[in-house]
């Protein structure tokens, strides 16, 4: 059945190519009404990108709104440029963020999810498109392809290979084999002009609409199998997916150009044709591209700088995807039941610290209020605070954090602030700042033991009192403005002019510490 929201790819009309190389139509293939599989295929050149970490949830999303399987694969053809530790830092990057992949490297499905180890069955469909005529060998030395493109730049014209090899005859292509030459192999591109190849240039993009590429754009011949026998990422990008049963193909827009190629390739080996949605970039708030060199393009910044999983992964949703609603604030799960590809939009994203810092602290706020995810939250605290010079490690325990957490929530915009923000939750404030000293010369001197000894005689017991009226008590016992109480309380507790408000201070501090405070403060009056 078709699934609602969802536009499933129809191929009324596929292509395949025979001996002769032309592009011929074929019989009709049925409307695709399977289950929704998607994949998330990163090479591991690098640490996760923000745009990578966004494609994979898009991805992620599609396949939980609809009951399918998210797919992990790992595109390392390119041995060249492979950075050591990027793979597990995707996979773990994916963990941190909550985004379960059901198949993919180290888990329990059939099947291989690291090209590098798929050659042989690249090579095997290689070898197909040879013995169909839609694929040649090309013989072409690197020196000169180089000289083609600089020749055709020269004309202002796009670099596309000439097909020089195209045109050699079976007796010529035998003696190069036998001399050992090297070679790669090509795809034979349809002609755009030719009626009957042109649906391959037209297509729908659940992003970008329908799209129609003419001329040269997206047609030439490209590499299939490089000299080395290793695949190009045209060719095991599609086989991948057909084998892999991939029914959407959500990636960046950088790979619409390639489209052309990859519908080819389709066509050409008679398999239905997934369907393509291509994200916008993103963008700089200076205009330029996000890239993995920008401070805010990898992902591990963003982990390193201390931002909960649930809020980058909240901020990367409002990346290019647009809710029904005017909600801002989504929780993983809420995502999961809310997103739809109509919900993408044409416009390039504009990453944006002061969006997402905002994010940062409505998460916290909101973890706070889960059970489950405060604690959480607190052990994070906790393993942030021990690393805090000055901060006393046996205060900091959980209980004392999550108070801490609950009375400083709306100024923290991460949890390691905390000990910044409330140092006095763990440690005894110095009363001898500039600052405790300019909140002190505020009471008035004659007030301020009357003010100490009226709090510390109404709060003997172990129980802590109704710190509303304790200060209206105080303040009637010793003759002094609330106000005066309040900015005792506030030196003597914290030794800060700004903070909590008094009675939620009194209310997450113990007994004992607000006696001890008080204590300190009355021996400095005297």
């Amino acid at each position: 059945m078709l699934l609602p929201g969802l536009s499933l790819p129809r191929h009324t009309s596929t292509l395949k190519v025979c001996r002769l190389g032309r592009f011929v139509h074929t019989s009709t293939a049925s409307e695709s009404t399977g289950p929704v599989r998607v994949r998330f295929a990163p090479s591991p050149t690098g640490m996760l990108h923000l745009g990578g970490l966004r494609t994979a949830l898009f991805n992620y999303l599609l396949s939980r709104r609809y009951g399918g399987a998210f797919v992990l694969r790992i595109e390392d053809t390119d041995q060249t440029r492979l950075v050591p530790g990027a793979t597990e830092n995707i996979i773990n990057t994916l963990e941190w963020a909550g985004l379960t992949f059901d198949e993919g490297p180290g888990r329990s499905s059939a099947g291989n999810y690291f090209q590098s180890q798929r050659a042989d069955i690249y090579r095997k469909h290689a070898q197909i498109l040879l013995d169909q005529g839609a694929a040649y060998r090309c013989f072409c030395t690197p020196e000169r392809l180089e000289s083609l493109r600089t020749s055709m730049a020269s004309q202002g014209r796009p670099p596309a290979y000439d097909r020089n090899c195209r045109h050699l005859s079976q007796r010529q292509i035998d003696e190069k084999l036998r001399l050992g030459e090297p070679y790669t192999i090509r795809l034979l591109a349809p002609n755009p002009v030719d009626q009957a190849s042109a649906h391959v240039g037209q297509f729908d993009d659940a992003v970008h609409g329908h799209m129609h590429f003419r001329g040269p754009a997206g047609f030439d011949d490209a590499v299939l199998l490089k000299s080395d026998g290793l695949p190009t990422y045209h060719l095991a990008n599609v086989v991948d997916d057909h084998l892999m049963g991939i029914t959407h193909v959500l990636r960046g827009e950088e790979w619409l150009m390639s489209t052309p190629k990859h519908r080819a390739l389709f066509t050409a080996f008679g398999w239905p044709i997934p369907q393509y949605a291509h994200l916008p970039l993103l963008m700089n708030p200076d205009g330029s591209k996000l890239s993995k060199r920008n401070r805010d393009g990898p992902v591990q910044q963003y982990i390193d700088d201390g931002y909960l999983p649930s809020a980058l992964v909240n901020y990367t949703a409002l990346l290019g995807w647009h809710p029904e609603s005017n909600q801002e604030l989504f929780t993983l799960q809420e995502l999961e039941s809310q997103f739809s590809l109509s919900g993408l939009g044409r416009s390039k994203s504009v990453v944006s610290r002061e969006r997402i810092n905002w994010l940062n602290r409505q998460h916290i706020r909101m973890a706070l209020g889960d059970s489950e995810r405060s604690a959480v939250l607190v052990k994070k605290a906790c393993k942030e605070l021990a690393k805090a010079p000055n901060c006393d490690a046996h205060s900091a325990d959980e209980r004392t954090v999550h108070k801490a957490l609950d009375l400083c929530c709306d100024r923290l915009t991460f949890t390691s602030e905390l000990f910044s923000k409330a140092p006095f939750m763990f440690v005894d404030p110095d009363l001898l700042t500039p600052e405790a000293t300019k909140l002190l010369n505020k009471v008035p001197e004659d007030s301020r033991i009357p003010i100490i000894s009226c709090v510390l005689s109404n709060i003997q017991s172990e129980f802590k009192p109704e710190w509303q009226s304790l200060v209206k008590t105080v303040a009637e016992a010793a003759q002094v403005p609330n106000k005066q109480v309040m900015m005792m309380l506030r030196f003597a507790l914290t030794g800060q002019s700004s903070g909590p408000k008094i009675p939620d201070l009194l209310d997450a501090l113990s007994i004992d510490t607000i006696k001890r405070r008080l204590h300190r403060a009355a021996h400095l009056q005297k």
